[in-house]
């Protein structure tokens, strides 16, 4: 980063007949500017500005023979926050990159674009997709998403309810395969699986035949 923050305090400064230079360090290289998403890449002593996809930015500590430019997660900014203007298209706020699509009370899908076309994903049910580590996540764990809205759930504050590990287990009021678990009074959507079922009495996954409360149940793929 020294080397970069070097060659953007000096090396930008040659004037010649009125107009800037640019100028190289050393012979070949790549150096960050004070534009995060721009770079100066220097060839045989020439140097040549040059912007990376809208959406990806210059990883100032890449290998010189790589790729130069990479999704924000996996570059530092500091610095140089500067950036092009988004080229956004009907799915994608930028050309490249991961993106949440809807509000804090719908947390769970995403869209990768790739030149401005975006190929939208579903999290797995009950995770919410963090922007922070592009990973779907827990949505309590995610600071973007309410996850009582978005999973149709406020943990009791006050309950009788069943408690493993410090866990305060709940089924969920519509549905006998799922239940939620509250940690730190935030919950977790989970699913006993195919042809099992929640059995509130015991706090685990049971049979159906053993959950009283789930006799006129029907499976999903039983319809």
């Amino acid at each position: 980063m020294l080397r970069a923050l070097i060659f953007v305090c000096c090396c930008f400064a040659l004037i010649t007949n009125g107009h800037f230079q640019l100028s190289c360090p050393e012979k070949n290289g790549r150096y960050a500017t004070s534009q995060c998403d721009a770079y100066i890449e220097c060839v045989n002593g020439v140097a040549e500005r040059k912007l990376c996809p809208d959406g990806l930015l210059f990883n100032a500590n890449g290998a010189l023979f790589g790729y130069p430019c990479g999704y924000p997660i996996d570059v530092d900014c500091e610095g140089r926050s500067a950036l092009q203007e988004p080229q956004s298209t009907e799915n994608c706020p930028r050309q490249f990159g991961y993106f949440r699509m809807g509000d804090q009370t719908h947390c769970g899908q995403f869209v990768n674009c790739a030149n401005g076309e975006g190929f939208i994903f579903n999290c797995p049910e009950g995770l919410a997709f963090d922007e922070r580590t592009y990973k779907c996540d827990w949505p309590d764990q995610v600071p973007s998403c309410d996850a009582e809205s978005y999973l149709g759930f406020a943990c009791p504050l006050n309950s009788n309810s069943i408690s493993e590990n410090d866990l305060q287990l709940y089924p969920h009021p519509s549905d006998c395969q799922r239940y939620f678990v509250c940690q730190n009074g935030r919950p977790r959507l989970q699913s006993c699986g195919k042809k099992r079922a929640f059995n509130d009495i015991y706090g685990v996954c049971d049979g159906i035949a053993n959950v009283t409360r789930c006799a006129n149940y029907r499976f999903p793929d039983d319809e």
